[in-house]
C-alpha cells in the first residue's frame, strides 16, 4: 500500500476566517517503508501571517512574497498524492485548508477526499492513549522518536517525524495486516478441529545487514529517549547481563 504522510503550515488557525496555506510537505511510504521520495513547497498566501503563526513556524511575510501561488503548484501536488492513503495528524485541520484552496480554483479539482483516503493519527492516538497528551511532541517522547531537530514547526520535518510516530504506533499491527491478506476459510472448515501438519522444515527468516543496522539505530534512539538503557535493549541482553 502506498501512503503519503502530510503536514501543512498556515497563516493562522481558522480557515473560515480566510487563513491560507503557506507550506505543504509530504513524504512517501510504500509497504510501511519510507522510500526517500518527498514533495514540499512554500506558498504565497496573498495575505499576512498571524504573529502567533509566525512565532510557531518561524515563517515571516517577507519569506513568502516570492513563493508560488497554490494555483501554480496544485497539479504537481495532486499528482504526488493521487490514490495514496494520506496519514495526517489532526487531519480535519489540514484537509480543511487544502479543500478551501481547491475550492478557490473552481469545482474541477473537487475535494482531497475524492482522490485519497485519509488516516488521522490524532484520532488513532486518542483511542490508544485516552486521557493523555497526544500532540506530535508528546507522541515522539512516548514512542522513543528523536525530535531534537524540531526547534520550530516546519512541514517537512513534522511529516518525517509523523512517519516515524505512525510506524512506531502501528508496529504491532503488521502481523494482523498480513493475516487479513490470506484467503478466508469457510465457516464449515473453520469449525473442524484438525491437527496442524507441517510439510517440510519451517523457513527461518533472518534480518539482513541493512535491517540489523536500522534496528540498532532505532534502539540507540530509544536508549537516548530513556536516558539510559531502554527496556527494548534489556530484552536483547543475556539473562545474566539483564539481571546485573
Amino acid at each position: 500500500m502506498r501512503q503519503v504522510v502530510l503536514d501543512t503550515e498556515t497563516t493562522g488557525l481558522e480557515v473560515r476566517q480566510g487563513h491560507r496555506l503557506v507550506e505543504i510537505a509530504c513524504v512517501e511510504m510504500v509497504g510501511r517503508r519510507l522510500t526517500g521520495r518527498y514533495w514540499q513547497t512554500y506558498l504565497n498566501p496573498e495575505r499576512a501571517m498571524d504573529e502567533g503563526a509566525s512565532q510557531v513556524t518561524g515563517i515571516r511575510d517577507e519569506h513568502l512574497v516570492d513563493k508560488p501561488l497554490f494555483a501554480d503548484k496544485v497539479d504537481e501536488f495532486l499528482a504526488f498524492v493521487d490514490g495514496a492513503e494520506l496519514v495526517i495528524h489532526n487531519a480535519s485541520f489540514d484537509v480543511g485548508f487544502i479543500d478551501a484552496e481547491l475550492a478557490r480554483l473552481g469545482g474541477a479539482y473537487g475535494r482531497i477526499g475524492d482522490r485519497c483516503n485519509v488516516l488521522d493519527t490524532l484520532a488513532m492516538a486518542r483511542e490508544r492513549y485516552p486521557g493523555q497528551r497526544n500532540s506530535l511532541d508528546a507522541l515522539c517522547k512516548r514512542l522513543g522518536v528523536d525530535n531534537s531537530r524540531r526547534d520550530l514547526h516546519g512541514g517537512l520535518i513534522d511529516a518525517q517525524l509523523l512517519a516515524d510516530v505512525y510506524l512506531a504506533m502501528t508496529s504491532g499491527q503488521v502481523a494482523m495486516d498480513l493475516a487479513f491478506e490470506q484467503p478466508q476459510e469457510s465457516a464449515a472448515s473453520m469449525a473442524v478441529d484438525a491437527p496442524l501438519i507441517l510439510r517440510g522444515r519451517p523457513r527461518v527468516l533472518r534480518a539482513s545487514a541493512e535491517e540489523a543496522a536500522m534496528h540498532e539505530q532505532r534502539l540507540d534512539a530509544l536508549d537516548k529517549s530513556a536516558g539510559g538503557v531502554s527496556v527494548w535493549r534489556r530484552l536483547e541482553m543475556p539473562a545474566e547481563a539483564g539481571s546485573a
